[in-house]
């Protein structure tokens, strides 16, 4: 008696998309998916199979590699090249085992395969694996994003985004989305430009400037985080805006406007008389208005009061 399929666990379960032109090895591997509790798609040939993982964006696919028409391997690589499925498991299902065909679904963008005739129980246990690490990546990116890490990894040699989390992804396309092209793979021009600066300020042990993209009052800041193998720099994307930040320090410390803008220009290290001409006051006025700020932040200084504002606009970003 053959032991039951694995069940997956809440953890594990999610969407499969089983791609397949034989209809009982769809039924078969359908049934057993069911049963172990995922919601599964399925599709009969490449073209629809295209269609399906677009627009459901399964946790895994589950595909033939020889199909009629566009065979699996075409598939995987247009899966693969597309931004909003490049990052779903492919698993391929195959009997042909000679090693060209492995090398050929790796090299498509497979992430494994097994072999036909197909084995319940192993594919469900290695659907499980891959579903529970495609959600840890996920959640990894999503974490970044809810602490203001709006991050994107960039391969330096030939400027390609390699992934970026949905924030980072969604500032790119708002500030660069006329330089991105239709496929929006690389990186813009002016980012991957800043990139090969900061690599040579590296290798000369200087200090890497933030590149700043400025739109009216919006500001878009380039960092540097991190740099991991194949060349690939993390970079953090984070957005600024005067009118925003005005308005959070008003909500934060019951300021009037003017006290508010006065007080944004101190955070941005403006001198008195900076400020007098960026407001059109005197500096005497921003004195004055300043003096109001002190009181009401119940500080003493400029240094602490731009301290205390600034960590209560950081707040305002991470909460």
């Amino acid at each position: 008696m053959s032991p039951p399929p694995l069940a997956a666990d809440a953890n594990t379960a999610g969407i499969v998309l089983i791609v397949d032109d034989v209809p009982e090895n769809l039924a078969l591997l359908h049934d057993a998916l069911d049963e172990a509790g995922y919601l599964v798609l399925v599709a009969t040939n490449g073209e629809s199979a295209l269609a399906r993982a677009r627009q459901s964006l399964p946790d895994v696919v589950l595909l033939d590699a020889v199909m009629p028409g566009m065979d699996g391997f075409e598939v995987a690589r247009q899966l693969k090249a597309d931004f909003a499925t490049r990052a779903i498991p492919i698993l391929f299902m195959t009997g042909l085992t000679e090693t060209e065909h492995v090398v050929a679904a790796f090299a498509a963008g497979g992430a494994d395969y097994v072999t036909k005739p197909i084995k319940p129980a192993e594919v469900l246990a290695r659907i499980a694996a891959h579903v529970l690490n495609a959600r840890q990546m996920k959640q990894a990116r999503s974490a970044l994003d809810a602490f203001g890490q709006a991050t994107v990894a960039v391969r330096a040699r030939d400027g390609k985004l390699v992934w970026q989390t949905p924030l980072a992804r969604q500032l790119i396309r708002s500030w660069f989305e006329a330089d991105l092209g239709e496929a929006g793979e690389i990186a813009p021009p002016r980012l991957l430009s800043w990139i090969h600066n900061a690599e040579l300020a590296r290798r000369e042990r200087r200090e890497i400037t933030a590149l700043v993209t400025a739109d009216g009052q919006r500001r878009l800041l380039a960092s540097f985080h991190d740099q991991t193998g194949d060349e690939e720099w993390l970079v953090v994307l984070r957005e600024e805006n005067d009118a925003s930040a005005i308005e959070a320090l008003i909500a934060a410390f019951r300021l009037t406007t003017r006290e508010a803008e006065v007080l944004y220009w101190v955070i941005r290290g403006k001198t008195n008389r900076d400020i007098g001409e960026i407001l059109g006051s005197s500096p005497r006025t921003v004195h004055k208005h300043l003096e109001h700020v002190f009181e009401k932040l119940g500080v003493e200084t400029r240094t602490a009061a731009a301290s205390m504002a600034m960590s209560k606009l950081r707040a305002g970003r991470e909460g």
